[in-house]
């Protein structure tokens, strides 16, 4: 049961963080939402505790870091597949 919150939560993190970023699209990529959601997740915790001093620990954050950290990752996602395509 976790584990299919786990998934729900990163799922619609990840779709926020399209959200956020726009770009003009018009429908959200589901499969990146999880991905971005759940990774962005670990990323957001490792700032929060780079910055609060605690080291290099990772773990998963508050809502606040999951949507900071999964715009980094869409954000970083969607860079590269433009540099590609170029």
């Amino acid at each position: 049961m976790l584990i299919i919150a786990l998934i729900l939560f990163g799922m619609l993190i990840g779709a926020a963080a399209q959200l956020i970023l726009g770009g003009g699209r018009t429908s959200i990529d589901w499969t990146m939402a999880i991905v971005a959601g759940l990774v962005g997740s670990f990323v957001g915790g490792l700032l929060i505790s780079l910055l609060s001093g605690d080291g290099l620990e990772l773990r998963a954050s508050g809502i606040i870091g999951s949507i900071v950290g999964a715009v980094i990752v869409t954000a970083g996602w969607r860079f590269l597949q433009q540099r590609r395509s170029a």
